[in-house]
């Protein structure tokens, strides 16, 4: 609603994970520079974990986009499945046509079948499993069997985990040492720096179409980066509420106030304790986007 007032292309703080917004700050580009070396290896089970909001879907979607022809990728964004549910989602991914009927074991011959295929005309085939955390534990059990599938010289299939930590908590359980000692690479997504938030936002807005690089300053910038603890996700929803508190007063720049409002709007933002004042931003945060909106339903151009 606010892209004209600011004179941007497009919204720069979506929180759906956008690959052309993508900033090659020193985390995430570590996170690919381990997926793509352990992907040379063709072995096991390579691990990605991070809190909520890191950016580990983003940065799924960036690996699975710049992947080599010659790799085959079977990509499973929800895999809270039982472990029939997951063999039939595999084998969908690897464009397998079956029954219904099939049972288990006929399915994962054809499974095989089909990744011995894939790899006599040069493919590499990795699973990459999205929210990994969500798997139940016979499932995980059955994606350790699947990497029992091999050849003399290789594995016949990688999986490339991305996680929340706490699949890490799962993982140092006993019963999962079999799959905690296939994962031959791990790495851990951290929150990012005030600086880097600071220039994470500036290049949001920039390819957002933003020539104005006040529009937040680095004093705002950083303030938002303090209170979303790094996280880019938390940053995102800060820095637009902040425009939308920002064109809702008709204004062209961020103040302290517009942040000040942003955070006190939102419930996992780092603040102070909830005081009168607290709730007196968080009401006109509220108010200011309740009259944007109405500014925009009644011909204020998106």
């Amino acid at each position: 609603m606010y892209l004209q007032h600011f004179r941007l292309t497009e919204t720069p703080f979506s929180l759906t994970p956008n690959t052309e917004f993508f900033f090659g700050l020193a985390p995430h580009v570590e996170a690919l520079q381990v997926l793509q070396t352990a992907l040379q290896t063709g072995e096991g089970f390579i691990k990605v974990t991070g809190e909520v909001g890191t950016g580990k879907t983003l940065i799924c979607r960036k690996l699975i986009n710049e992947l080599p022809e010659r790799f085959h990728c079977a990509y499973l964004p929800n895999p809270y499945l039982t472990p029939a549910e997951l063999r039939w989602a595999v084998a969908m991914e690897l464009g397998l046509k079956h029954s219904s009927q099939m049972g288990q074991q006929q399915l994962t011959g054809l499974i095989q079948q089909q990744l011995m295929a894939l790899s006599a005309h040069g493919h590499s085939i990795i699973l990459v499993l999205d929210e990994a955390q969500a798997l139940p534990d016979d499932s995980l059990e059955a994606l350790r069997l699947f990497t029992n599938l091999e050849t003399e010289s290789r594995k016949l299939l990688q999986v490339v985990l991305f996680a929340q930590p706490e699949l890490d908590e799962r993982l140092a359980m006993s019963k999962f040492r079999q799959l905690r000692q296939r994962i031959t690479f791990s790495y851990c997504l951290r929150s990012l720096t005030l600086d880097e938030s600071s220039a994470y936002i500036q290049h949001r807005l920039k390819v957002a179409g933003n020539k104005d690089e006040t529009l937040f300053t680095d004093f705002n910038a950083k303030r938002i980066a303090k209170a979303a603890r790094g996280i880019p996700r938390l940053i995102n929803i800060l820095s637009h509420k902040a425009l939308l508190v920002c064109f809702g007063e008709g204004v062209m720049k961020i103040s302290k106030h517009h942040v000040d409002a942003a955070i006190a709007d939102t419930e996992d933002a780092s603040s102070h304790k909830h005081s009168l004042l607290h709730w007196t931003l968080a009401a006109g945060a509220l108010t200011s986007m309740v009259l944007a909106t109405l500014y925009w339903f009644k011909g204020g151009v998106v």
